[in-house]
């Protein structure tokens, strides 16, 4: 009888620091919330997750600026994790907008006027008054940390992730701690609830659909290889029916995670239901890392197969694109109107997506880059704007915002202007780069499209800091009016990491235009 010795697989646990140091920091978390004292434990969960978070962020620019993985990368864990360039500029970017995410999460100075969105649930009779007044008390929900933690580790290893499995798991893991992180604001337990459960529903739905689509390009290439799948497009492009159907289903996964139409109809309610810090690391972080794993789809498994999907892209982002700008006009709530604004911008970023090119692929980086600090910006103010009940959604009660508190109105301002992408902002830069590489790819109507939905969109964006600056102010049902409560260090960084990423790389934005250029290489 012959017996066959089962070597032990090889992983390169110094290429996989990033993660690695993230994923034992949520470990730790979650002994620190086993064993600590309550009244120590919010001090030691921020601690180690804002200290995990740098951690992890000097381990990318150690690896980055390392020769050890080649001109454009190299592959770890038996070739199921690429530690490329694109992958660690994703990684890096992630781990960027997670710093002044975590501070939000970490804010605790508006606990008292009024209460902080994790507020926890005393020990009361339910319903009594003592019970209502619990609901409203400061104290944290420190197992956010934890949570948020194996989120942004599982962001890490999304668009490394070389093979299906890699990613459907790493889709997972960081999908799960997000169902239990929106359902987590405890000032409107039911909206959040909702939103919770319509995005794990929906989600499942999901990642069944990416599942399926992997088993089929398994069935037609024999491997779950991203690259071997490509070689095997490259060989075989006559029978593809399998593999082209299993891109539709891959692609349905992604751009349901991206927020792109018609998978959108998630966005606005759990966007609006969420604890606006869990929005602004969701909103900012999930569009990051869904994205850099369809660049990777992409570019490296189906590039062959572009004149398959490359027509129905094109299609979903011009629907993106109309859709998102047109339902942003209309409503009513700020939170609703961000999220439409962030499906817009999810269709300005798939135009950069289909020019699949190294240029394409850079202006993609750039856009990802900027828009992600903006995102959590413009959320961190969103959660100062207060009446006695909490945040104030209600955009027609930031009327005379601006008189309040001029500082804030203007740095909300200014982050509104660069989402809507006015010159000498990034985000004008960032359209006009995804514009131009879709222009130099052919696909010059998506150009079109998006130049008409970005004029809508300025509609609403204006409308805001018109309401800020020129309106009188406006008092709600209760009699109370709005009021700009003074941030606490962690919201003010928060916000001037938003503002300063704005003005700097609207008037300076060669370097990180450079530097995303630098990155436009997969490794296969």
């Amino acid at each position: 009888m012959n017996h066959t010795l089962l070597t032990a697989p090889s992983i390169e646990y110094g290429q996989l620091t990033p993660m690695l140091i993230v994923f034992g920091v949520a470990v730790l978390g979650v002994l620190v919330e086993a064993f600590l004292p309550r009244a120590a434990r919010y001090r030691a969960q921020s601690t180690l997750a804002l200290g995990g978070t740098v951690a992890a962020l000097v381990a990318v620019v150690v690896l980055a600026v390392s020769h050890d993985f080649g001109a454009t990368g190299t592959l770890a864990v038996m070739g199921s994790v690429a530690v490329d360039k694109p992958a660690l500029f994703l990684q890096g970017t992630l781990l960027l907008v997670a710093i002044p995410s975590v501070l939000l999460v970490a804010e605790r100075s508006l606990e008292r006027k009024p209460a902080d969105a994790f507020a926890p649930q005393a020990s009361a009779v339910p319903g009594s008054l003592a019970e209502r007044q619990a609901t409203h008390a400061g104290a944290a929900q420190t197992e956010v940390f934890p949570l948020t933690m194996f989120a942004l580790g599982g962001m890490l290893l999304f668009p490394a992730s070389n093979d299906l499995l890699t990613m459907f798991v790493a889709l997972e893991v960081f999908s799960l701690p997000l169902y239990l992180l929106c359902s987590l604001a405890r000032r409107r337990r039911l909206l959040s609830q909702e939103a919770a459960m319509k995005y794990f529903l929906l989600g499942a739905f999901s990642s069944a659909f990416f599942l399926f689509g992997a088993a089929l390009l398994y069935g037609y290439a024999g491997t779950i290889d991203l690259g071997a799948i490509g070689d095997a497009v490259a060989v075989d492009s006559s029978s593809t029916v399998l593999a082209v159907l299993g891109t539709a289903l891959v692609g349905v996964g992604l751009l349901f995670k991206v927020g792109a139409v018609p998978f959108h109809s998630w966005i606005p309610d759990v966007y609006q239901g969420a604890p606006t810090p869990i929005t602004a690391f969701m909103a900012a972080a999930t569009k990051i890392a869904a994205f850099g794993a369809m660049l990777r789809i992409f570019y490296v498994a189906v590039p062959g197969l572009e004149n398959d999907w490359r027509p129905a892209l094109w299609a979903v982002a011009i629907a993106t694109m109309i859709v998102g700008a047109l339902f942003a006009v209309t409503q009513k709530d700020i939170k609703r109107m961000l999220a439409y604004s962030s499906i817009t911008h999810t269709g300005f970023i798939l135009t950069g997506v289909v020019a699949l090119d190294g240029e394409g692929l850079s202006a993609t980086l750039f856009y990802l880059f900027v828009y992600g600090f903006g995102t959590v910006a413009a959320f961190a103010a969103v959660t100062v704007v207060r009446d006695e009940s909490g945040e104030i959604g209600d955009i027609s009660r930031w009327a005379g915002i601006g008189r309040q508190s001029p500082i804030l109105a203007a740095a909300f301002a200014l982050i509104l202007l660069s989402l809507a992408g006015i010159p000498l902002t990034s985000g004008f830069v960032a359209k006009f780069a995804v514009f131009q590489s879709a222009a130099g790819s052919g696909a010059t109507p998506l150009v079109i499209v998006g130049v008409l939905s970005s004029a809508i969109a300025a509609v609403f964006y204006v409308r805001v800091i018109v309401l800020m600056f020129f309106a009188d102010t406006k008092k709600g049902d209760d009699g109370g009016s709005a009021t700009v409560v003074t941030p606490g260090f962690s919201t003010t960084v928060a916000i001037g990491l938003g503002v300063a990423t704005t003005v700097v790389f609207g008037i300076f934005p060669q370097p990180l235009l450079t530097l995303a250029d630098n990155a436009a290489v997969f490794v296969r």
